[in-house]
C-alpha cells in the first residue's frame, strides 16, 4: 500500500490539478440544460444534433495491461467506477473474462496508441490522436449504448500530468456524455477547464443523463421538456444543493485530498 500511494503521489503532483471554481454553475437549471444539450446531444468529432444515447443493462469492464503499475491503475479504475456506479444506478464491474466483457479498457504506452485505437475504437487520424491524450469511444443503436473502449497511453498521459484526468472522463465519456463543451464549466467536458476529478456539475449531467424519464433515443426537442422537469425536482429534492457534497464523496476525491 505504501509503493502504490507513493507512485499516486508522484503521478498527481503536476501543475494542472483540480480546482474549485466560485461560479456554482451546478446550481442554476439553465445553465445545466445547456451544457447537458451540448455534452451529452453532441459529439467531439461529428457534427450535428445527436439522441439521448445511455446503458441499459451493467457495465463489465476487461482491463488489458500492457504497460506495469498494473496495482495502481487498478486501484484508480476501481475507485472511479464505484463512484459512476453510485451516481447512474447501473452495476459497473470489472471482469476478468474478455468475452463477457462490453467495455474493454486497455492502458498502454504512446507508441501503441494508434493501434489499439484502431483495434478497440476504431481509425483515427494521427492529428486526432496529437489533440487526445487519451481516448474512448461507445456503440449504440436506437440510443442504447451497448459496448465501449477506453485507450490511455500511460507515458503520454504522466508527461501531460493527466493519467488521473484521463480514467475519470474517458469512462465517464462512454456512460454518452462524449463531447467536451466550453459551456460546460467547472467540468471535466471542457478542455480548458482544470478539473480532472467530477464537478458538482458533472455529477448533476450524470444523474440527469441517467434520469428514469431521460429515455434513450429522445431527440433534443422530446428531452428538453423533460430536462427542465427533471431539473425542478433535482432543485426540491437537494440534487443540486448537494452536489458539491456529492462529488467530494468520490474516494478518488479522498485520496487525492483535495
Amino acid at each position: 500500500m505504501k509503493s502504490l500511494w507513493t507512485g499516486f503521489l508522484m503521478l498527481l503532483f503536476s501543475p494542472a490539478l483540480h480546482s474549485a471554481s466560485n461560479i456554482e454553475t451546478w446550481l442554476d437549471p439553465a445553465f445545466i440544460e445547456n451544457a447537458f444539450i451540448q455534452v451529452a446531444l453532441r459529439d467531439e468529432y461529428s457534427p450535428g444534433e445527436k439522441p439521448i444515447r445511455k446503458w441499459q443493462e451493467p457495465i463489465s469492464i476487461f482491463v488489458e495491461h500492457q504497460v506495469g503499475d498494473q496495482a495502481l491503475h487498478n486501484q484508480l479504475l476501481q475507485m472511479h467506477i464505484t463512484h459512476l456506479a453510485q451516481l447512474t444506478g447501473l452495476t459497473i464491474e470489472v471482469t476478468s473474462s474478455r468475452q463477457k466483457a462490453n467495455v474493454v479498457w486497455v492502458f498502454t504506452q504512446e507508441a501503441n496508441y494508434q493501434q489499439v485505437v484502431s483495434q478497440w475504437i476504431g481509425k483515427a487520424s494521427d492529428e486526432e490522436l496529437a489533440s487526445a491524450i487519451c481516448k474512448a469511444g461507445f456503440k449504440q443503436k436506437n440510443g442504447t449504448i451497448y459496448s465501449g473502449s477506453v485507450v490511455i497511453p500511460v507515458d503520454k498521459a504522466r508527461e501531460y500530468g493527466k493519467l488521473v484526468a484521463c480514467v475519470v472522463e474517458e469512462i465517464t465519456q462512454v456512460l454518452g456524455l462524449p463531447n467536451d463543451s466550453d459551456e460546460a464549466y467547472p467540468s471535466i467536458f471542457n478542455d480548458h477547464s482544470p478539473e480532472e476529478l467530477l464537478s458538482p456539475l458533472d455529477v448533476v449531467l450524470i444523474a440527469l443523463l441517467y434520469h428514469p424519464e431521460i429515455k434513450a433515443g429522445m431527440s433534443e426537442s422530446e428531452v428538453k421538456p423533460v430536462i427542465e422537469r427533471v431539473l425542478r425536482q433535482f432543485e426540491q429534492d437537494g440534487t443540486l444543493k448537494n452536489a458539491v457534497k456529492t462529488a467530494k464523496s468520490a474516494e478518488l476525491f479522498a485520496l487525492v485530498g483535495y
